[in-house]
């Protein structure tokens, strides 16, 4: 099995700044929302910003 390191630092960087911002989020709800919303975000742009990187 193979890691693509890169792919692995998007995510992780993503899920961090989520991370650090969900506490703030009171509603469980909202914070389902908030992440559904990033993740489509996140491997929506991820193929773009990778091809401009020249990955």
């Amino acid at each position: 099995m193979t890691f693509d390191t890169t792919t692995i630092a998007y995510y992780a960087a993503i899920c961090g700044a989520l991370a650090a911002l969900a506490p703030r989020m009171r509603a469980p709800g909202m914070r389902v929302i908030v992440g559904a919303l990033v993740g489509v975000a996140a491997a929506t742009l991820f193929p773009a910003l990778r091809s401009a990187l020249g990955f």
